[in-house]
């Protein structure tokens, strides 16, 4: 699904959101800049965004790998990274993997971001599992996912996931059903004291969560 809307992708996140997941992003890089990472792993990283705002965003220049399960996904990412001037994109590489069995060594990361993409994970536990593996001893994950919004804010939200998501993204990518996937998903999704119970879960220690743009967002962190 993810490899058929992959040439459209970046320009659906931009128009669906409304510009918003810059901030969302920019967000994370802030986040992730505390703990001056030298290795970084960016899990799910989709046509590299996060990864490329992670190499503009930090001073430190960590070595960044960004691994996905997605080929055609990777494809856009490298594209990117080739036809980009900015010398700061050459300390990452993409690879292929799969984030319920890392092709990783253990302990190998300072820190892991993932950003909407542990919802799309057949077992989120191994997942969290796998990503607390191959982060050092009190190394980072950030998390940034789709969350519950606020009350007020909550019937306007799944009229607009439910209804209007799903055209436009249709429209923009010539997909529908991959926009469909993703109102089902955020729906069955669980908030942020659900996630922060599965970082708990999964060894994580340190956790804690705070809300973006009303609710619908919410980053999330813990400590291995």
């Amino acid at each position: 699904m993810f490899g058929r809307i992959a040439s459209r992708y970046d320009v659906a996140n931009r128009i669906l959101s409304a510009g918003l997941d810059l901030g969302w992003r920019r967000r994370l890089v802030r986040r992730v800049a505390q703990y001056a990472p030298r290795r970084l792993l960016d899990l799910a990283t989709g046509s590299g965004d996060v990864a490329f705002a992670l190499a503009r965003g930090l001073t430190e220049r960590p070595a960044i790998l960004g691994m996905d399960f997605c080929a055609p996904m990777l494809v856009q990412a490298e594209q990117k990274r080739q036809a980009a001037t900015d010398g700061r994109y050459d300390s990452i590489r993409f690879a292929q993997g799969d984030g319920l069995n890392l092709p990783l060594p253990d302990g190998d990361f300072d820190v892991v971001t993932i950003s909407f993409g542990l919802r799309n994970m057949a077992d989120r536990h191994r997942a969290l599992t796998e990503i607390r593996r191959v982060l050092r001893p009190g190394g980072a994950l950030l998390v940034l996912e789709f969350s519950r919004p606020y009350a007020l804010l909550r019937p306007f939200y799944f009229l607009y996931l439910k209804h209007l998501l799903p055209v436009i993204g249709g429209w923009v990518t010539g997909n529908a059903s991959a926009y469909r996937y993703l109102n089902d998903s955020i729906e069955t999704f669980p908030g942020r004291a659900g996630l922060e119970q599965e970082l708990l879960a999964a060894g994580f220690t340190n956790v804690s969560s705070e809300s973006l743009t009303g609710g619908a967002v919410a980053l999330h962190q813990g400590l291995a």
